[in-house]
């Protein structure tokens, strides 16, 4: 089992507080938390299943967004960390 935070943006669509989840990889782990939370659905990832532009995921500390993303393996996993970044000047 897992737990996973999201940032204050993406609760509006999912859970309040951190949940628990368990699953092999982050992408395991988004179709989980999108079953749970339908209004998740396109939030994190787009229409073809990649993380968005401005989605950030930490497994453990570790940004793993421009790495190995959605393929991460999850085993020994503590903790996920979502963020939605904002862009701007």
């Amino acid at each position: 089992m897992v737990d996973v935070h999201l940032d204050s943006w993406l609760r509006e669509f999912g859970p309040r507080g951190s949940v628990t989840a368990e699953a092999e990889s982050v992408d395991q782990l988004l179709d989980v938390l999108e079953d749970r939370f339908p209004r998740l659905r396109f939030k994190i990832r787009d229409e073809t299943g990649h993380l968005r532009r401005y989605v950030r995921v930490f497994v453990d500390g570790k940004d793993v967004s421009g790495t190995t993303a959605t393929a991460t393996p999850l085993e020994g996993v503590r903790e996920v960390d979502i963020l939605h970044s904002i862009a701007g000047g």
